[in-house]
Order: C-alpha cells, then structure tokens, then sequence
C-alpha cells in the first residue's frame, strides 16, 4: 500500500510540474503586413533573450513559442523595412498580433549624388526639348547622340553614329535593361527607316563614350542606354509634318501603366533634293508598346513590344553631277534603268519579372526575342559620259549594271536574369545571360562595267565582271554572358569618391572563344574645390563578332564566295580614360565644362570598308591599332531657362598592315558641334533652335582594293540646320500644348558627300564621282499635347 501512494505521488508530482512549466511557455502567433495591408514574407521574428528565431510564411504568418517572463522582446526585421519591436509583459497561453511594417528611411548617400555629379563614365543627357530640335530623320534620341563630344555622323539621313573611330557595329544600345539589334542589310541613309527607340517614350537617357560598366555588352565604342517611363494618369500628344507623322497614347495610375506610340516616316521630300533624279518611295511604320503593373510593392511585370515595316523602293531616271576644282572640273552624265525594292521588317519584344525585397533588393527575370526578315533587290543599269566641263572633251563613256537578290534572316532570343543589393556605402549588382541566335542569308551579287568598249576587268578569252559575290549560310549559335560589379562611394575629410569596377565574362558556341573583360571607374570630388570631379577609368573591352564580321571572302575564278570563318576571334580594345568636369556660374547662370582625352590600344581588328552606311569585313583578325584623342565640351544655360552647349573633338586612329600604318575608315581627325536655344525677346512661345556640325572627312580609296589603299580624303561634312517653334496654347486643360514649327534643313545648302561612284576613262584611270546628301529644305510641322 505504502508501495502506490509512493507512485500515486510521483504522477501527482510529475503532473504538477508539467502545468507549471506549461504555465511559464507560451504561443505567439500573427501575421505581418505592410502600410497596404498586404502580407510580407520572409520577414524574420526573433526573440534574442531566449534564442528562437523564426519567418512568416507566404501569406505572412508565423508562430514561435516562447518562455514567459516579466517582459519578453520580440523583433520582426526585413531588409528595406524598418525594424519593429513588441514587448509583452508575463505572457501567458496564446498571443495572436498583427505587426505593420513600413519601409525604411532612405539614408542619405555620400554628398556626391546630392550634387548630382557625373561619377561613372555614363552621362545622363538632358531630353526636355528633344521633340522641338530640327529634325531629318524622326529619330530624336539618335540626334541627340550624334551632337555629343567624341561621338561623329556624316550623313544627316542617319541614325547611325562613330564613337572615337569605332565603326557603326560597335555601338550597344539597351532599352529597359535588355540589349536591342538593327536591321543587317541596311546599306545607305535612303534606306535606313525609324530607329527601334520612341522618342515620344523615353524618360532617361544614359549614353558613355568608353569607359563603361561590366553590366553593358561586349562592344568597344559606347553604350546607350535607354529607360522607357511609366505613364502616371491620361497623357496623349500627335505630331504632323512634311517627312511623317507621329502618335502617343498613354494612361497609369498607382500600379499599372500602359503607353503606345505609332511613327510614319517617308523621306520622298527630302530625297527629292538629291542629284539623282527619280521616283522614290519610301514609307516607314513602326508601332511600339510598354506596359507595366504592379500588383504590390514586391512584384513588377514589364512588356515592351515593338513592329517596325520599312519600305523603300526607287526607280532611278538621270542623274548630273559636277566635281573636281575651278582649275580641273569635271562633268558626270547618267541616265538610268531599272528599279530597286528594299523591305526590312523587324519585330522586337520582351518581358520582365521583378521581385524585391524591400527597397534595397531585387532581382529580376527578363526574356526577349528579336525576329528580321530582310530582301535588298535591284536591278539598276547606268549610261554614263565623263566629260572635261572646260574644253568640253569627253573623257570616259561607257555603261555599268548593279545586281542584287539579297535575302537575310536573323532570330535571337535570350534569358537574363539579374539581382541588385544596395547598402549605405555599396550597389551591388550581378547578372547572367542566354542567348540564341540563328541567322540565313542567301546573296547574289554583281556590277558590271564597261568602259569604251571594254569589259572590266578586260580578259580575252572570256566576259569576267568588275565584282561578284555569292553567299549561302546558315548558323545556329549560343552565347553565355555574365557580369559582376560594385559601385562604391567613400569619403575621407571632405574628399569623396565613387568607384565601380567589376568583370564581365563571355563565351560563345560558334568558336569556343571565353572572354575576360574586368573595368574599373574612379571619381574624385576634391576637398580644396568641391566644384570640380576628376574621373579616371580602365578596361579590356570585346567586340564580339556577331554575323557580318566573321563573312570571309575566298575569290576563285573571279568569282567571290562569302564563306563563315570558325576561327574568327573578339577584337579588343584596352582602354585608358582621364577626365575633369569643372562646375561653375557665369552672368549668375550654371555652366559645366568637360575636358576627357583616351587611349584605346587595338588588337585583333577585323579590317573593313564603309560605302555609305554599309560597312563590309574582311572577315579575318588582321591587324592592330590605336585611337588616342581629346574631348572637349561646355555646357550650359547661354541664355536663361535653356540648355546649349559646344563640342570640339581631335582624333587619331591607325592600324598596322604588316609594317605599314594607315588610317582607320573612321579616322576622323577633328569635329566641332553647336547646339544652341534661345526665345524671342519678351516671350516663352517663340522658340529658336540652331545646329551647327563641322567634321573633317574620312578616308576612302578606289572599291575591290586593299584597305591600305584608302589613302583619299573626303571633303569635310558642313551642315547647319534651325528650326522656329511658336507655343500656340500653353498649359491649356483639354489642350495642354499646342506647337507650330518651321525648320530650315541644310540652312546654306552646302552639298555634302556620302560616298563615291568610280568611273574609268579611256586610259583606264579610275575617277570618284560624289553622291551628295540632301540640299536646303523646308519643313513644317504641327505637335498636340494632351
């Protein structure tokens, strides 16, 4: 007996025990939301004191239990939100909560942001008044680009531009993050339609000239990136004139936003001021669309879609050109048959998810696909005099035929996903790349010439023509990109600095080639004069071949076959950058003043030639090189309440064929631009725009010779265009703004050369017969905003 109440009150004991313990536990249960009242995962609970620590579920819940105490202090905390504390006082039993979260405090970076320095090798350009400039091409953001230090065009019918000798390839343009291509087959200004970038969307452009971050592609010259906006409310605006016609439509609230713009270009008015004579027809659409939403402040979903259809046909009658000089004047006759009918046609679109983890994480999944399909085909036949226009002796007469069916498709897709991290002193940020490409092309060309009655090149014993080629590829392709950078901004006294460096890698399937391309930035903002930043940058930039420079010719029999070289390898490009950005005020107004001289060691060139737009490789890495030069820009409010600003450009650029140096086709020596706003006196309304281009000429030779022929110089490009604009209705309420403008195109009507027609005269010597760009031209145009 004794035995069980011995038992009885070990249980009893054991009993007693257990309901104390459990009477010092206790469960804390709740959810976690934001301001919005929607739930916040991953968001950690921890109780230090007692070392349990656990996370809200998807849906924001969570439940720990605890040891009761006078006081229990239990911590929620997120990365981009504010910390939250609760303390329960001798907790007991079960606890439910609901814990609101609100975003953390933005700390204040390092100064240098505050005075909004350049402190990368990447300018933000000023894009107010882009829709106002005098235009040829409807292109405004390349327009803009073209007027910038370091940067040249030659040929106002262009969106195209050369960065510091870097030929037109050598250019990335991204759109929200996300690489964007341009048709292949695009060989001169007539045929180039609208660009892929809708001015009428862009909210931020970022442009650098060298010298910039592992995060943008393998290219040597520059960079471009673009930020399309999302539309807050109704916006809607239509603009008309001579050359086309465009359109915008827009709406966005607090978490969707959806914008469409549709473009029409047509160049036939101002190809009508060409020397070559005839019907041309050339007509340009493009439809574009960005759509953003946001279900919460967590996830965002990003659309870009764009089609472009580009049309040009012509149909040459005469053409009559003079050249040479008052001592040595010649006269150039032709007259035509045949017809040319171009059509490029490109679809582009891309989609991206981003997740963010409070305000200084994200990371973000994007897919694209880019789609052209590309015919060039003409048949076009000259009868051509060459005459001496003093004593009226004719030099030359024969007749020539160009041919072509040339036929291009091009598919490339691609997966990237990229993540972001900022902390008070760091941004971190890292991504990898998938890309597929698979590119067709089947040509057929020819020209042949006749000269006074003898084919060229003339042969006995058959009819050989002066150029053929014939190509017939087909490549499927995979490329692998990755990257990896910090911008780091420190102080030390007043002293600050920001610097980014960071590494890019690459590899693609088609010739097994890995690339290696670290990058590093410094900018200094000094403590003895905290208006003036010195910027100081390094790295080994690729150009990774994409399709037309790895085209290697083989010539048998007179016949040239274009064939793709397995062995192609990146050209590379090591660059050296120093520059100095000076702040000042000048009659009480802001001016900036920019001095930035380069160094870029070239190797592995694959040489080439440039007729017109069409830039055509050798197809091998043959050579090496340099470019070395000085930029220099100020820039500023000339006259109160607006921005111009005044470039001046030197440049050298050579390569090396065996022992011999000469010129890049790019080796432009020295530019000058002028952009320049003003108002009539005592009114905002009338508006006056100049734009002033003077760049020296670039070298060119005799076509189907070897580059180091190129040992000619064109005439230096002149051009001067102005345009008036009159704010008929200002910050109306159904019509916000209403805008009447007349521009004035190639203001002293100066002819301008964009390439070369050789003629060969009795005694067989060849003569370079200009093309010249477009005459003085007036345009009118009407801009609604709504």
């Amino acid at each position: 007996m004794a035995r069980w109440n011995s038992r009885i009150a070990l249980i009893i004991l054991c009993m007693i025990v257990s309901i104390t313990a459990r009477a010092d536990g206790f469960t804390l249960k709740g959810k976690v939301v934001d301001e919005d009242e929607r739930a916040l995962e991953l968001v950690t609970v921890s109780c230090l004191a007692q070392g349990k620590v656990t996370m809200t579920n998807l849906k924001g819940e969570f439940s720990i239990n605890l040891q009761s105490a006078d006081s229990v202090e239990v911590r929620f905390t997120m990365v981009g939100y504010g910390a939250r504390k609760r303390v329960f006082r001798r907790p007991k039993g079960k606890i439910n909560i609901q814990i609101v979260m609100r975003p953390a405090a933005e700390l204040q970076e390092i100064t240098i942001t505050e005075r909004r320095r350049q402190t990368s090798q990447t300018e933000q350009l000023d894009t107010k008044d882009m829709r106002q400039n005098p235009s040829t091409t409807g292109n405004a953001v390349e327009e803009l680009i073209q007027q910038q230090s370091g940067v040249s065009t030659h040929n106002e019918l262009s969106s195209q531009y050369n960065v510091r000798g870097g030929s037109f390839d050598e250019n990335s343009v991204y759109i929200n993050d996300i690489e964007v291509y341009r048709p292949l087959l695009i060989s001169s200004g007539q045929q180039e339609g609208l660009s892929i970038i809708n001015p009428d969307m862009v909210e931020k452009v970022g442009f650098s000239t060298g010298g910039f971050e592992a995060k943008y592609g393998d290219k040597m010259s520059s960079a471009l990136d673009i930020t399309y906006r999302r539309i807050k409310g109704f916006e809607a605006s239509a603009t008309a004139s001579l050359l086309g016609a465009s359109g915008f439509l827009g709406y966005g609230n607090s978490r969707f936003s959806m914008s469409h713009g549709l473009r029409y270009k047509t160049n036939r008015y101002l190809l009508g001021s060409l020397e070559t004579t005839g019907e041309y027809k050339p007509n340009f659409v493009d439809y574009q669309t960005y759509i953003s939403y946001n279900p919460n402040n967590r996830w965002t979903v990003d659309f870009i879609g764009s089609i472009s259809e580009n049309h040009y046909e012509f149909t040459p009658e005469d053409r009559e050109t003079s050249f040479g000089t008052l001592a040595d004047a010649k006269s150039f006759k032709v007259y035509f048959d045949g017809h040319e009918k171009d059509v490029f046609r490109t679809f582009f679109g891309t989609l991206g998810i981003t997740r963010n983890f409070g305000n200084k994480t994200n990371i973000k999944l994007q897919t694209s696909a880019f789609h052209t399909r590309e015919s060039e085909r003409y048949d076009i036949m000259g009868q051509y005099w060459l005459d001496d226009s003093q004593s009226s002796e004719n030099l030359g007469v024969g007749t020539y035929m160009e041919h072509a069916r040339d036929y291009l498709t091009a598919d490339v897709m691609s997966l990237k996903l990229t993540g972001n991290h900022r902390t008070l002193h760091h941004n971190f940020e890292a991504g990898v790349t998938i890309k597929w490409e698979h590119i067709k092309e089947q040509s057929s060309e020819y020209e042949m010439r006749d000269s006074s009655g003898y084919s060229i090149p003339h042969s006995a014993d058959r009819l050989d023509m002066i150029y053929t080629l014939r190509a017939q590829n087909d490549i499927r392709s995979q490329r692998i990109e990755a990257y990896l950078q910090d911008t780091y901004r420190f102080s030390s006294g007043d002293t600050y600095y920001t610097l980014n460096y960071g590494v890019r890698l690459a590899n693609w399937s088609f010739n097994k080639e890995t690339i290696v391309s670290p990058r590093a930035s410094l900018a200094i903002v000094p403590a003895f004069n905290q208006d003036i930043t010195f910027r100081l940058a390094t790295g080994i930039y690729y150009q990774a071949p994409f399709y037309k420079e790895m085209r290697d010719t083989v010539t048998r029999n007179g016949l040239t076959t274009a064939l793709l070289n397995e062995k192609i390898k990146s050209q590379r490009s090591i660059q050296v950058i120093g520059a100095i950005d000076y702040r000042f005020k000048m009659l009480n107004r802001p001016f900036k003043f920019s001095a930035e001289g380069y160094y870029k060691a070239l190797s592995n060139l694959i040489p080439y030639n440039v007729q017109n737009l069409k830039i055509t490789y050798v197809g091998e890495n043959l050579t090496s090189g340099y470019a070395t030069g000085l930029d220099l820009k100020l820039y500023g409010e000339f006259v109160p309440g607006t921005d111009s600003w005044l470039t001046f450009s030197l440049m050298s650029t050579r390569q090396k064929f065996g022992d011999t140096w000469v010129s890049l086709p790019t080796d432009q020596r020295w530019a000058v631009n002028f952009h320049f706003t003003d108002y009539f006196p005592g009114t905002e309304r009338w508006k006056m725009t100049l734009k002033l281009a003077y760049a020296d000429g670039l070298p060119f030779g005799a076509p189907h010779q070897g580059l180091e022929e190129q040992t000619f110089r064109a005439p230096a490009y002149k051009r001067a265009d102005i345009g008036m604009s009159y704010r008929i209705v200002k910050d109306g309420k159904s019509l916000k703004n209403l805008w009447f403008g007349v521009d004035c195109l190639n203001l002293f009507g100066i002819s301008n050369v964009s390439s070369y027609y050789w003629v060969t005269d009795v005694t067989n010597r060849q003569w370079a017969v200009p093309n010249y760009l477009t005459g003085r031209q007036i345009n009118i145009s009407m801009t609604a905003d709504f």
